[in-house]
């Protein structure tokens, strides 16, 4: 009964030991797990989970924090954007202020002055085939640097301007004559005007290319109505004219070049030719040949009507002529037979059509209302004389024709 009771004790003590081992390891295991637990609560968790589903599969369109699915199938996933300020960006560099100075902009007008320059033989003939390094430019004795150059043979515009009055009939038949030759100069393209003048000037036609008109205002001329020849009153009248007509002008000016009573005087219309831009004139003396027989008999050549009119007069007459011409670079003509006047007027139309045209920004760029004197030179391309000869091969000598100044005009915002 003893050995039995302890067989019972101890298998009821090995039960109880079991049971004890069995604890111990549960608590071990307990232990193990919160340890690995612990562990995997400090490491980081991922920065994008992919959710899963109910069966255990990633799900590929649920959004992520990024804006877009996170799976391997669908469309490119945008990173969200930073929320950091971007620094500003750096001033940009900008001249030092001057103390002192006002904070202004400044506009400055730099004039441009064209010079059309006519280079001919002592006979009348064009030179042609000259280069920009051919010529010299001086302002008010100050060399010009010249920006553009080129050969103008372009179309004419022109105001045919003629003295027609009740004065001497030899000088009315003089003026027809050298104005139909010039009427039978004129091309295709020309743009001409006629007008005459006596007291006044009248405009016989306006600009027009058709030469018929041309011969139409001339045989107009028939009957004198007045024996005044005011001259400066017609040219300052069609120069005021030319003044609202864009581009290079001509005025050929045929008269005798006697003032009678002109209500403007000489230094108002030289004032007012220097203040004209883009315009040459070109004076055709008429009577010279009855002023040069009358000056033969010992007397002078009288006008109409009792109007005294003596040598020194007409003297005169020609020194203003050629001033104006010379202003303008023109020339002045005097022929003294009628068949001079085709010639006289087919050399215009070669001056006219044949022109080097030089252009420049005056060093002095002050627009101060001052007269500029101008100079133009024409030499080797070596700075030595120009020589120029003929078909023989004699040399020429050569005429440099341009104008002797012009107005630097007050500038008008």
């Amino acid at each position: 009964m003893f050995f039995k009771r302890k067989v019972v004790n101890l298998r009821a003590h090995s039960q109880n030991l079991t049971h004890v081992m069995l604890t111990f390891a549960a608590c071990l295991l307990l232990l193990s797990a919160g340890t690995s637990v612990s562990a995997q609560d400090q490491s980081p968790a991922p920065q994008n989970p992919a959710p899963t589903q109910d069966n255990g599969k990633p799900k590929q369109d649920a959004p992520s924090d990024a804006g877009g699915p996170t799976g391997d199938i669908g469309p490119y996933t945008i990173p969200k954007k930073s929320t950091e300020v971007p620094p500003p960006p750096p001033p940009p560099a900008s001249t030092p202020k001057v103390e002192g100075l006002p904070d202004y902009s400044i506009k400055v007008n730099v004039p441009l002055v064209n010079v059309d320059v006519m280079v001919t033989t002592k006979s009348g003939q064009f030179v042609p085939g000259l280069k920009k390094d051919n010529f010299r430019l001086f302002e008010d004795g100050s060399q010009q640097q010249i920006t553009k150059f080129n050969v103008a043979k372009a179309p004419i515009t022109a105001v045919l301007l003629i003295e027609f009055a009740s004065t001497n009939y030899t000088f009315m038949i003089d003026a027809l004559q050298a104005s139909y030759a010039f009427a039978n100069s004129l091309q295709k393209d020309d743009w001409v005007a006629v007008s005459y003048f006596d007291m006044l000037p009248h405009i016989l036609v306006d600009f027009t290319q058709d030469k018929r008109a041309v011969y139409g205002a001339l045989n107009q001329l028939r009957i004198p109505g007045f024996s005044e020849t005011n001259v400066f009153d017609a040219l300052f009248d069609t120069l005021d004219r030319l003044d609202r007509v864009e581009g290079k002008k001509y005025v050929i000016l045929v008269t005798t070049g006697v003032d009678t009573f002109s209500r403007i005087k000489l230094d108002t219309i030289m004032k007012k030719i220097k203040d004209t831009k883009d315009v040459t004139i070109f004076p055709i003396s008429v009577g010279f040949m009855a002023r040069e027989r009358a000056e033969a008999r010992g007397g002078a050549a009288r006008r109409g009507l009792g109007i005294p009119v003596d040598r020194m007069d007409y003297l005169q007459a020609d020194n203003e002529m050629r001033t104006f011409a010379a202003m303008t670079g023109g020339r002045a003509y005097f022929p003294r037979f009628e068949a001079e006047y085709g010639e006289d007027f087919q050399d215009i139309g070669k001056d006219i059509r044949n022109q080097y045209s030089l252009s420049y920004h005056p060093t002095n760029s002050k627009l101060d209302g001052t007269y500029r004197k101008l100079k133009v030179q024409v030499v080797a391309p070596d700075g030595g004389p120009l020589k120029v000869r003929d078909q023989k091969g004699k040399d020429q000598k050569i005429d440099v024709v341009a104008r002797d100044g012009y107005t630097a005009k007050h500038s008008v915002d």
